[in-house]
């Protein structure tokens, strides 16, 4: 299982289907895929009936980037970029009300190849013990105090690697383990996989030489040692949670175009890597005797990740593959058999979540898509106008209704309240 400690504060938030407010016991979406880093909705409970339409409740101005919202305590807290400044909010759930704002400097050009993309931030923040945690396009990470918007600290790693970041900007998401912040610094040539202290800011232990990639961290437990799993601008690696020490590599590097940026999956021991005109691997690190290694349980070359992170729902890796301009498929996780494909040029990217027989899919074109998670073909339950433009920001969803960031804006589309019977 993959473990992220999110706050010690009880994280209870408030619904937006109605007019009055609900509570939903132990709601949290605390960073990049949600609490577990694995984009599994752990609390939701699917509609009888999925509906004809979504009803838009608040929405709000709050600029450009690919940061994915947090929900924690009533409250919503958002990573974006207005001119020449990245800007932190924080909003009250229930009405979309501005509660503190925070902006500072952070000047980008996009390398060529990458404008399209724009100026970021492309990380997801995180929150962990009433701190929220922001990582620059340019690469430095900052603490905010969540209540009320005051910075606590700031990294700097400029000077150590110039310039801090990769090619196209930042986009690894920081992650948050016990009383440490997990991130990666650097460019392509030279970084390091940092662990710092949630208080201070404090370097806690600093492990390799590689440059980051635009994939993130994920913290799980290999045979009893909890460790951090990353793909990196050259290998998947694990790293002993505690000491920062290197335990074991598999080599995987960038090259040229084929970039290293969807999230491993972690699934019962093993790792999903999938990367950009590479096929996806099962990989399974084993100890013993003191040493690791990684045996490939199996490699397909049928579908591939560009940027698009898959998930599991039950013993199914659902996912969007860059081949025939873009479809989804379904891959059974024991054998590595692709079991279905959906319709090609479907777009460029979709950002998923899973939830009990479902998964959502959010297309970059601003269609937000349910789809069955079934093993035996393609079908589409649901689809829903949800933006007029870009869509390439994870959404949130919340016991009644979903939270989309398009191109500049942030809105809560409500859901009816859930029934009994999930199909």
């Amino acid at each position: 299982m993959v473990l992220v400690v999110g706050w010690t504060t009880t994280c209870g938030v408030i619904g937006l289907g109605n007019a009055s407010a609900q509570t939903s016991s132990g709601t949290c979406w605390a960073g990049w895929l949600g609490p577990e880093r694995n984009g599994w909705v752990e609390d939701f409970q699917p509609p009888a009936r999925w509906p004809d339409e979504l009803k838009k409740g608040w929405k709000v101005e709050v600029g450009t980037g690919y940061s994915s919202p947090l929900v924690a305590n009533g409250l919503v807290y958002h990573h974006a970029r207005q001119g020449d400044n990245e800007v932190v909010y924080c909003f009250e759930l229930r009405t979309g009300k501005l509660k503190w704002r925070q902006n500072y400097a952070v000047p980008f050009k996009a390398s060529p190849g990458g404008e399209r993309h724009g100026a970021g931030p492309k990380s997801s923040p995180a929150l962990a013990d009433g701190r929220l945690f922001t990582m620059s396009i340019t690469g430095d990470l900052t603490a905010w105090d969540a209540e009320s918007g005051k910075r606590l600290w700031r990294t700097d790693y400029g000077s150590r690697f110039q310039p801090n970041r990769p090619n196209w900007g930042v986009a690894t998401s920081p992650i948050v383990d016990g009383e440490r912040v997990i991130a990666h610094f650097g460019n392509d040539d030279n970084g390091a996989l940092v662990a710092l202290d949630i208080e201070s800011g404090a370097e806690v232990w600093s492990q390799g030489s590689d440059g980051p990639s635009y994939s993130s961290p994920l913290v799980v437990e290999i045979h009893g040692v909890r460790q951090v799993v990353e793909w990196n601008h050259r290998a998947l690696v694990g790293v002993d949670r505690e000491s920062g020490r290197f335990l074991w590599e598999f080599p995987f590097p960038h090259i040229g175009s084929d970039q290293n940026m969807p999230t491993p999956v972690f699934h019962r021991g093993c790792v999903l890597l999938g990367g950009e005109n590479r096929g996806i691997h099962c990989l399974e690190p084993q100890a013993g005797d003191g040493t690791w290694s990684v045996k490939e349980r199996w490699h397909q070359e049928e579908v591939a990740l560009n940027m698009s992170t898959a998930v599991v729902n039950g013993e199914l890796l659902f996912g969007f593959s860059h081949y025939n301009k873009g479809q989804f498929f379904c891959l059974d996780i024991e054998s590595g058999k692709v079991l279905w494909q959906g319709p090609g040029r479907t777009g460029d990217n979709v950002m998923f979540l899973s939830v009990p027989g479902y998964i959502v899919a959010l297309i970059n074109d601003g269609r937000l898509q349910i789809i069955a998670a079934r093993s035996d073909r393609f079908e589409q339950v649901a689809s829903y106008h949800v933006a007029e433009n870009d869509t390439y920001a994870p959404p949130v969803l919340l016991p009644n209704g979903f939270l989309v960031k398009d191109l500049t804006t942030l809105t809560f589309w409500s859901l009816p309240r859930p029934a009994t019977s999930s199909r």
